[in-house]
């Protein structure tokens, strides 16, 4: 079994509902969960005007390679109404499930990169998994010490996993 850490955010819809159906499918003979982060109201990254997200980190074990746990997320989103091929990139979406870590191993092929290429790049990201891993170091950086160079002001933690907050 190999560790994983996965990334999951929603900004459309009933974000909290979206992140929880995400989080049950993922248990059901994708992954084993081990630890899952609060959630957390983030502002929107990247070029297109859009409401906020709820993020969220999950840290557990998965029997998939690398490839086929992609196809597995991949078909999670769809399952959830994500279509990839009509969106936009950086756009709204119901769901967005990225694997972040997969055990120590460092892979770049077409579609997959792990780990993560921006994951140091984003508190929305570092913010949750710092919270289940504070003591994770990636690419010989400690996830404290890049999460200490950026802006995490926009990264708000809710109270409870299912809850659910309005910003305009």
């Amino acid at each position: 079994m190999a560790e994983v850490f996965i990334a999951l955010g929603a900004n459309l819809g009933d974000r909290a509902a979206n992140l929880e159906r995400a989080r049950t499918l993922l248990g059901r003979g994708v992954l084993r969960p081990a630890a899952v982060s609060s959630l957390y109201d983030t502002e929107p990254w990247g070029p297109i005007p859009q409401g906020h997200y709820l993020n969220q980190v999950v840290r557990g074990e998965t029997a998939f390679g690398p490839r086929e746990l992609l196809a597995k997320l991949l078909a999670i989103e769809e399952t959830l109404g994500r279509d990839r091929a009509r969106e936009q990139r950086y756009a709204a979406r119901t769901i967005d499930l990225d694997i972040l870590l997969y055990d120590d191993i460092e892979l770049v092929e077409p579609g997959l990169e792990i780990p993560h290429p921006r994951l140091l790049e984003r508190a929305f990201v570092l913010v949750p998994l710092h919270e289940i891993a504070p003591n994770l170091v990636v690419r010989g950086i400690a996830i404290r010490d890049a999460l200490a160079r950026l802006d995490a002001m926009g990264v708000v933690r809710l109270a409870g996993p299912d809850a659910t907050r309005s910003r305009s």
